[in-house]
C-alpha cells in the first residue's frame, strides 16, 4: 500500500515538474470550447395536444339508413401513416424547408431528419389523445412544422372517412351548369342592352323626368346668372361715357410733362446723382472736380429726359385730354368693372347653350322611353326566372351537402386541440452552463495528461526508493538540495503565478457562467410575461 502511494506521489510530483504545459493545453482548449459553445443555436421545441372524439350522436339515429364504417379504424390506420414519406414531403412544402433543397439527395437527408426530430405519439388503447413535437434552432420553424402535420392529421382523416356524391348529387350539379350558363347568356344580352342605351334607361341614377326637371332648373339658374350680369355690363358702359376728368385732382402744370409721359428710365439715375451732389457740397466747394464732374453729368441727364419727353409729345399730341381722363381713378375703377361684367358674360354664354342643349335633348327622348322601359322589361324578366332556379338548385345542393355530411362525416370523427402550437420563446437547449463546465474539466484534463506524458518521456527520481527501484542498484546515500534565498524567490514567484493564471481561467469560467445563467433567466421572464399576456 505504501508502495502505491508513494509511486502515485511520483507521478504528481513529476507532472508538477511539467504544470506549465496544462495551461499550455487547457487554455486554448477551453477559450475555443466556449465560443463553441456560445454559438451553439438555441434549441426550441413547439408542441401540439389533440384529442379525437370518434363517438356520434347521429351513428345511432341513422343506423340501418346507410352503410357506416368504423372511424376508429381509419385513425388507427392514419396514426400508423402519418410519418411517412408523403406526409413528411408535404410538411417540407407547407414550412418552406424545400426551398434550400437542389437535389433528391438534400431531400432524402431532409425527410430523415424530419423522421427523426418529430415526436408523434399518443393513442394507446383507448386513449385518442395525440401529442406532436418539434425541436429547431428557428422557433417559428418549429411551430409551423408542427402546426403542419397537426393539419395534414385532421385533414386526412376526415378526408379518408368521406364518401362519394350520389347520382343525385350529380343532377343536381349538371342542373346548375346548365342554368349558370343560361345566367351568363342573359347577362350578356342584359350588358350588352345596358350599353346600347346608355344613358336612356330607367331607374340608371335619377329617373328620365328627374333628369329633365333638373336640367331645366340649371337651365333657369344659368339664363338668371347671364341676364344680371348684361345689366351690370350695360350700366357700367352708360356710366363710362358720362364720366369727365376731375380737374381738382391733377397733377400741377409743372410736373405735367413728367406725369403725361410716365416715369422715365433717367429718373432714378437723375435722383441718385442729386443725392451725390448734395453729399459733396457739404465736404467740398463748388470748384471742386468731384463737384463739377457731378454737375456736368447731372445736367447732361437732365436735357437727355427733357429731350426725350418733348418728342414723346410731339409724337402724340392727341392724346393730351385722355390722357387725363385716364389719370381719373374713378374712370379707372369703372373699367375695371367693365371689363369683369364682360368676363362673366363671356364664361356664363356656354353655359347657358350648353343647357339648353341639354334640356332639348331630354325632351326629344321622351317617345323612346315607353319602348325602351319595355324591352328591359322583357330581358330582365328572362334573367330573374334563371336567377331564382339557379339559387334554388344552389341551395337545394346545400341542402344536400349539409345532409350527406351529418350522415357521414360531421360527427364521426371530432379534433379538438388541446394545446395548440405555438412560438416557443424559451429554449430548450443546449445547456450552456454544463458545457462549459465539461470544456473547463476537459481542457484541465488535457492537459494534466499531457504534463504527466511529459514527466514519463523525460523521468527524474527524486527519492532514492523510485531510483533503487528503477535501477535495482542498492543506494548507499544521497545529498539534500539546499535552495539560495533567489531559488527560494523564483520558485515562489513560480508558484504565484502559476496560481494566478489557474485563477484567471477559473474567473473567465465563473463570468461566463453568471452570464449564461442571467441570460436564461431573462428568457425565462420574458417567457413567462408573454405567456401571462396572450392569457
Amino acid at each position: 500500500m505504501n508502495e502505491i502511494i508513494e509511486q502515485v506521489l511520483g507521478y504528481i510530483r513529476g507532472t508538477w515538474r511539467y504544470r506549465w504545459f496544462i495551461y499550455l493545453l487547457a487554455w486554448p482548449i477551453c477559450i475555443g470550447g466556449w465560443l463553441f459553445v456560445n454559438q451553439m443555436p438555441d434549441q426550441y421545441i413547439s408542441k401540439a395536444r389533440v384529442f379525437v372524439d370518434t363517438s356520434s350522436a347521429l351513428r345511432p339515429l341513422l343506423r340501418g339508413l346507410a352503410a357506416q364504417s368504423s372511424p376508429d379504424d381509419g385513425l388507427k390506420m392514419m396514426t400508423r401513416t402519418l410519418m411517412s414519406r408523403p406526409n413528411l414531403e408535404k410538411v417540407a412544402r407547407m414550412t418552406d424547408m424545400d426551398l434550400g433543397v437542389s437535389t433528391p439527395e438534400e431531400m432524402d437527408e431532409l425527410i430523415t431528419r424530419l423522421s427523426k426530430t418529430i415526436k408523434f405519439s399518443g393513442g394507446r388503447g383507448k386513449d385518442k389523445m395525440y401529442s406532436i413535437a418539434y425541436e429547431s434552432d428557428n422557433p417559428m420553424l418549429a411551430k409551423q412544422t408542427v402546426q403542419s402535420l397537426l393539419t395534414i392529421f385532421i385533414e386526412t382523416t376526415l378526408g379518408d372517412t368521406r364518401k362519394g356524391s350520389d347520382s343525385a348529387r350529380k343532377f343536381v350539379d349538371s342542373q346548375i351548369n346548365e342554368y349558370e350558363q343560361r345566367l351568363v347568356d342573359a347577362e350578356t344580352r342584359l350588358k350588352e342592352f345596358k350599353r346600347k342605351n346608355s344613358g336612356k334607361m330607367p331607374g340608371e341614377g335619377r329617373g328620365y323626368f328627374q333628369q329633365v326637371e333638373v336640367a331645366r332648373q340649371q337651365l333657369v339658374v344659368a339664363e338668371l346668372q347671364l341676364s344680371e350680369a348684361e345689366n351690370l355690363r350695360d350700366e357700367l358702359r352708360r356710366q363710362i361715357k358720362g364720366e369727365e376728368p376731375v380737374f381738382g385732382i391733377m397733377p400741377s402744370t409743372s410736373t405735367s410733362n413728367r406725369l403725361n409721359s410716365g416715369p422715365h428710365p433717367l429718373d432714378n439715375r437723375i435722383e441718385t446723382l442729386e443725392r451725390n451732389l448734395d453729399e459733396l457740397l457739404l465736404r467740398f466747394t463748388e470748384k471742386h472736380p468731384d463737384v463739377v464732374n457731378t454737375k456736368e453729368t447731372l445736367k447732361r441727364l437732365e436735357d437727355q429726359r427733357s429731350k426725350d419727353i418733348k418728342e414723346q409729345q410731339a409724337a402724340a399730341p392727341k392724346f393730351n385730354r385722355p390722357t387725363g381722363l385716364n389719370q381719373n381713378p374713378v374712370y379707372q375703377q369703372l373699367k375695371i368693372s367693365l371689363s369683369q361684367a364682360e368676363a362673366t358674360v363671356a364664361s356664363l354664354m356656354p353655359r347657358v347653350n350648353n343647357y339648353r342643349e341639354n334640356v332639348k335633348k331630354l325632351e326629344g327622348l321622351i317617345n323612346t322611353i315607353p319602348q325602351i322601359e319595355a324591352d328591359f322589361q322583357n330581358l330582365n324578366r328572362d334573367y330573374n326566372i334563371n336567377k331564382k332556379n339557379y339559387e334554388a338548385l344552389l341551395a337545394r345542393r346545400e341542402s344536400a351537402k349539409i345532409a350527406e355530411q351529418a350522415e357521414s362525416t360531421t360527427d364521426e370523427v371530432k379534433f379538438r386541440i388541446i394545446d395548440p402550437p405555438r412560438v416557443p420563446f424559451e429554449p430548450v437547449g443546449p445547456n450552456r452552463p454544463l458545457f462549459q463546465v465539461i470544456v473547463l474539466l476537459g481542457g484541465l484534463i488535457v492537459g494534466v495528461v499531457f504534463a504527466f506524458f511529459l514527466s514519463q518521456i523525460k523521468p527524474m527520481f527524486d527519492t532514492p526508493r523510485n531510483l533503487q527501484l528503477h535501477s535495482g542498484l542498492p543506494v548507499l546515500g544521497y545529498i539534500s538540495r539546499v535552495w539560495t534565498p533567489d531559488e527560494k524567490k523564483k520558485r515562489y514567484i513560480d508558484v504565484i503565478s502559476f496560481t494566478i493564471v489557474g485563477l484567471v481561467l477559473f474567473g473567465l469560467f465563473a463570468g461566463m457562467l453568471v452570464v449564461e445563467i442571467m441570460e436564461i433567466d431573462l428568457l425565462s421572464s420574458v417567457a413567462s410575461k408573454i405567456s401571462d399576456d396572450s392569457l
